[in-house]
């Protein structure tokens, strides 16, 4: 997930070129390649993924406190709730306008309401926020030479923190209309322990991860092929089909994907290397490692820093996302043989439980 979040984000700091859905259209070939691979498999599923994980942990939450008053169980995921804004606002204001950890602030604010909803509560609400996903609209995909806007790519500090103080607050709190749908399914799945128990539950897991990831690869193409430059770009009224088509395959992909990571991690169980305990620590440092990526975009493509969002391709800057995540997956390895947690992690569980439970 991290991975991909990582894929996902950096492209659209390039600047310098026609752009069209945050990706240059001016490239070679092999820009061509990786912009269809990373709108295939990437934009739009990454994110679903992280609601239902995000879900799936707060009903984890919820089932230790099983035994508590529900006001309880709400003050203690408002705590969470509120180290999230801060931590976000913080990030989005200093790192990366684009922060979604606020966003899932407010929507576990939100959410602490829904975790005793009963099963068709959640899933007819999270029907209802996929249907609003998937309705025409989309005004993201057209052509632009415009450079990316000074709260991507602020010329100084000051500018940095006045043009993000504006879209900091809108990011946070419309971020969560497009993670309800994932976020709900993830609490409803939270409470079985799906993913827990692969076993258990084998058949729902391949269907989903059969059925989503191959619904999202098929319904990435209208956009994925427009992207790579394969085939011209439509009407207005065309585009926003396509944009929603691509969003709304996205969450049945993120879905997807958790669940063949399930069925994979059922596999590796028994013979877990040294790979596998990595890529574990960093799931488990998950907060501390997704900051980390946007300390490396924020050194490598600010104005007043390196400034090479002109200089890099989506090639170069997929090859920079991907050595990002691995330095992460390195750095969050050797915190877990050091028995250390993640800065952030102790942060949030400190903030969360207190002492106690650091």
């Amino acid at each position: 997930m991290l991975c991909f979040i990582a894929l996902a984000n950096s492209h659209y700091f390039l600047s310098g070129r026609p752009v069209l859905g945050g990706y240059p259209q001016d490239g070679s070939p092999l820009d061509s390649a990786a912009t269809w691979l990373i709108a295939t498999f990437v934009d739009g599923r990454a994110f679903p993924m992280f609601g239902l994980l995000f879900g799936y942990g707060v009903a984890h939450m919820a089932r230790r406190r099983s035994d508590a008053a529900p006001r309880s169980v709400r003050r203690l995921l408002w705590r969470r709730s509120l180290a999230l804004v801060v931590i976000g606002s913080l990030h989005g204001l200093l790192l990366y306008a684009g922060d979604i950890l606020a966003a899932y602030g407010v929507l576990l604010f939100l959410g602490a309401w829904t975790v005793r909803w009963k099963d068709g509560r959640l899933l007819a609400t999270a029907a209802l926020f996929f249907v609003l996903c998937a309705l025409p609209g989309d005004d993201s995909l057209s052509i632009s030479t415009d450079p990316p806007d000074a709260a991507l790519l602020p010329p100084d500090a000051v500018t940095m923190v006045v043009e993000r103080a504006q879209t900091t607050p809108w990011i946070a709190l419309l971020g969560p209309l497009g993670f309800m749908c994932p976020f709900m399914l993830g609490l409803w799945a939270g409470r079985r322990r799906v993913l827990e128990r692969p076993e258990q539950y084998a058949t729902l897991l391949w269907v989903t991860a059969s059925v989503g990831v191959g619904a999202a690869v098929l319904g990435a193409q209208p956009v994925s092929l427009m992207l790579a430059g394969v085939v011209p770009v439509p009407d207005r009224p065309t585009l926003e089909l396509f944009g929603p088509l691509h969003d709304a395959t996205g969450v049945l992909g993120g879905l997807g994907y958790a669940a063949a990571v399930a069925l994979l991690a059922r596999r590796l169980a028994k013979r877990r290397g040294k790979v596998v305990e990595a890529v574990a620590a960093t799931g488990q440092r998950s907060m501390t490692c997704y900051l980390a990526q946007s300390a490396m975009w924020t050194l490598v493509f600010t104005p007043f820093l390196l400034d090479l969002s002109g200089t890099l391709t989506v090639t170069s800057t997929a090859l920079l996302a991907l050595a990002t995540w691995t330095a992460t997956v390195l750095l969050a390895h050797h915190l877990h043989h050091k028995g250390r947690r993640g800065p952030f992690e102790v942060l949030v569980r400190r903030v969360t439980y207190g002492r106690r439970r650091v």
